[in-house]
């Protein structure tokens, strides 16, 4: 992990390496860079009081090394980020107004992605701000995954019965609910339905009846043009002298058949003159057949006239032509059988609804028997670990509840309880820091120094069954010395072979059993103070171990000392 950050007092780049990672420095040293830039990194709130006075913005930066198939990594390939050879690359911005934009894998994101992709990356746990288990939804999927099998199997199921209970509902109250609407509905299609059924439209008869009617309205005038048009072919027998096209065309034909013999140009067209006169014959005969059977019926024309108007009372109503009409009958037809069969479509669902909370039932009460056992494991493990790190009359406790809901509940225990798609159960962890105090929520019933070391306890029980990459503890020492404090360092080592840990220390005796050790130190130019990180080694780790030990770099008695600290720490690893 790296991380670049330019805020009000710090303008530094930190290599955070796998392993152990210390972090000290005198107090006020901008040690918190490294928990502020971070958990702005992560989704964290932006306050404009970050910004250095008369810059216009702060920015921090992290280059994140994961593998692709990380959770973190699908999440932000899924929002359109790229891997930069293995390493995601966040940015954050907050301006001096207030304004925060985020960046991810080369893309502009919501900063409420970065707080999606925190589960997955890193563990926080500062000294006033609590991340991770602290959120009683992170406590119950951690509590999940340390019980195994025994939650997960039937979790797989309730979650399968609970999405389709969700379903079946979700139709059962847009049925019900909508039950007047519903039948109005069905009233008007119907009534529709009824309509078009007595007047009975054929496909396509709306075009033949406009047809029929235009014809039968014009027939005195189609059929005086007809037998104007078949005199002008074929001759008139009341007019002897009168000359017509068939007359005229036959004259042409028996000019040129006289001497088409000399010229096969003229022969051909001779031909075509023919051809012309059998035209004329037989368009004038087809013109006294129009002219003969044409109907000139006002009734009829009646009749076609009121057939048009039914259909198009129709055409107002249901569609734009009588093909459109039916095809809403044939749909209202669908849609009323539909609502016709709500009643039983209601009792079928019912039916199933019921049948669903049952199951879910007694899903709930597998996952709440399973969560109890291994909560129980779970609150000894953590005690165990407390009592060497200094609270040794501590307890921890899981509590695990559930929500009576007499109106939409499923029954667990005997009672109608609250459920979601993680069960019934709402799971949270209690600690009684001493004799005689009453079990409370961490996060209310411990100091921040208590809360640190609660929070390394559970995250080392938790560390084979909730594994994040990163986990990084502020000051997870204070109010510890002595043979506590070499416990707290310890175990953090432990918890550093599975995960990258980074911690905020006062405590020599913790810093001693990190793998790598960086010194903040401010420095100020008369107007800007800036935090530089260095990274100690040999000599330069046994001075800063000796500062903190004694205040004293060069005493010799302080610098033995931390030889010795380094030397126990190295052979305890």
């Amino acid at each position: 992990m790296r991380i670049r950050s330019l805020g009000v007092i710090d303008d530094a780049v930190v290599e955070l390496s796998p392993g152990f990672t210390a972090v000290t420095g005198e107090t006020g040293a901008g040690k918190t860079m490294v928990v502020t830039s971070l958990g702005l990194l992560l989704g964290g709130r932006a306050d404009p009081a970050l910004v250095r006075l008369g810059a216009k913005s702060a920015v921090v930066e992290g280059r994140l090394t994961m593998r692709p198939g990380d959770p973190a990594a699908v999440r932000a390939e899924e929002a359109g980020a790229e891997l930069d050879d293995g390493a995601l690359l966040i940015s954050r911005t907050v301006s001096a107004e207030g304004r925060s934009r985020a960046h991810l894998g080369g893309r502009s994101v919501p900063v409420g992605l970065l707080a999606e992709l925190a589960d997955d990356l890193a563990a926080v746990h500062g000294q006033t701000d609590q991340q991770g288990l602290l959120r009683p939804s992170r406590q119950r999927k951690a509590l999940d995954r340390y019980a195994g099998d025994a939650v997960a199997v039937p979790h797989a199921k309730y979650a399968s019965a609970y999405r389709r209970l969700k379903a079946v509902s979700a139709e059962l109250d847009e049925i019900t609910t909508r039950a007047r609407e519903r039948a109005q509905e069905a009233d008007l299609l119907r009534f529709g339905l009824e309509e078009i059924a007595a007047v009975d439209p054929q496909a396509g008869e709306d075009i033949e009846l406009a047809s029929e009617a235009e014809r039968l309205g014009h027939a005195e005038s189609l059929a005086s043009a007809a037998a104007l048009a078949h005199a002008a072919l074929a001759g008139n027998p009341e007019d002897p002298e009168g000359v017509d096209a068939n007359t005229l065309v036959a004259g042409a034909q028996r000019a040129v058949d006289a001497v088409r013999a000399h010229d096969p140009a003229l022969s051909a067209l001779a031909e075509r003159i023919g051809e012309i006169g059998i035209l004329l014959g037989d368009v004038a005969g087809e013109l006294a057949g129009y002219a003969d059977d044409l109907d000139a019926d006002p009734l009829r024309l009646a009749v076609v006239e009121e057939r048009r108007a039914a259909l198009t009372q129709l055409t107002r109503k249901y569609g734009p032509d009588i093909d459109a009409v039916l095809a809403w009958g044939q749909e209202g037809a669908a849609r009323l059988t539909e609502l016709d069969g709500d009643d039983d479509r209601i009792g079928e669902l019912t039916a199933e609804r019921d049948a669903l909370k049952d199951e879910l039932s007694a899903l709930a009460q597998a996952l709440t028997d399973a969560r109890t056992e291994a909560a129980a494991r779970f609150a000894d493990a953590v005690t165990a670990e407390l009592a060497s790190l200094a609270m040794p009359h501590a307890r921890v406790s899981i509590d695990i509840r559930q929500t009576e809901d007499a109106e939409r509940g499923i029954e667990v225990g005997g009672r109608l309880v609250a459920y979601t798609s993680s069960g019934a159960d709402e799971v949270e962890l209690l600690l009684a820091p001493h004799p005689g105090a009453h079990p409370r929520p961490i996060g209310k019933g411990a100091s921040g120094g208590e809360l640190s070391r609660v929070m390394l306890a559970v995250e080392v029980v938790f560390a084979g069954s909730d594994p994040v990459p990163t986990y990084l503890f502020d000051e997870v020492d204070a109010g510890v010395g002595g043979k506590a404090a070499v416990e707290v360092g310890r175990r953090l080592a432990k918890l550093a072979k599975s995960a990258q840990v980074v911690v905020v220390t006062h405590l020599p005796q913790v810093a001693a059993f990190a793998d790598r050790q960086l010194l903040v130190e401010k420095t100020h130019d008369g107007s800007v103070t800036s935090s530089g990180v260095t990274v100690l080694e040999g000599e330069d780790r046994v001075r800063e171990l000796s500062r903190m030990l004694a205040g004293q770099e060069d005493s010799e008695t302080a610098r033995a000392h931390a030889e010795e600290l380094l030397a126990t720490a190295r052979a305890d690893v």
